[in-house]
């Protein structure tokens, strides 16, 4: 297990170093938040404590606020998922939705899970499960590329993407670390909105993907 968890970087254009406390009370910093575990989330949730209803996640055992969705992240999430059903078999699409990764229980806008849905009745997919996942970022571009990184890394999700709406390309990040004291991805390819990208389910190529094709 890593040791030095990334800082979580808040969905706004400056990170935010503090959080702020009720007016007149003094500010906590981040390094004094208490962290949680996967089962003590789930406790949270179970309890009523926190709701369950997708509205945050679980990133490096700090409960986490999701940013609302914008029309243009909606659409190319749809586009994605309609894009890569046809393409599989034995495993699946799914969308935002929570998946178990060590610390963290992050909801990625899309990922392909081994198996049918079935098989997860009792439990939600953990990292094991995942051949590959995909972050849509416009706002959260920051967190994706550091903290999202560091938690589908560290678990071993064998390729992540990110589809980055600001600059027109989708980041394809492949050789995870696993377990290390930096966590990271050891390849990263960008193919611009006129490439192609190969979409690649277990070491093997199921189909190209036109990035213009994804994005509004």
């Amino acid at each position: 297990m890593s040791t030095a968890p990334p800082t979580i970087i808040p969905n706004v254009a400056q990170p935010v170093p503090v959080v702020s406390g009720i007016a007149g009370q003094p500010e906590v910093t981040l390094a004094a938040l208490r962290r949680f575990s996967v089962d003590e989330y789930h406790k949270l949730i179970k309890l009523g404590i926190l709701a369950e209803d997708g509205s945050c996640e679980l990133l490096k055992g700090l409960v986490v606020h999701k940013m609302g969705k914008n029309r243009r992240h909606s659409l190319v999430t749809r586009r994605l998922r309609e894009f890569l059903e046809p393409l599989l078999t034995n495993c699946y699409v799914d969308s935002q939705e929570p998946l178990i990764a060590l610390d963290s229980e992050p909801e990625p806008d899309v990922y392909i899970v081994r198996g049918k849905p079935e098989d997860y009745q009792d439990q939600q997919p953990s990292a094991n499960d995942v051949l590959l996942v995909v972050e849509v970022a416009e706002s959260t571009l920051k967190q994706d590329r550091v903290t999202k990184k560091w938690i589908y890394s560290e678990a071993g999700i064998p390729v992540y993407w990110i589809v980055n709406l600001i600059d027109r390309q989708i980041e394809i990040y492949t050789q995870p670390s696993g377990p290390a004291k930096q966590p990271d991805y050891a390849d990263c390819q960008i193919i611009a909105a006129d490439g192609e990208l190969p979409v690649l389910i277990d070491g093997k190529e199921v189909g190209r993907l036109v990035v213009k094709d994804v994005f509004p």
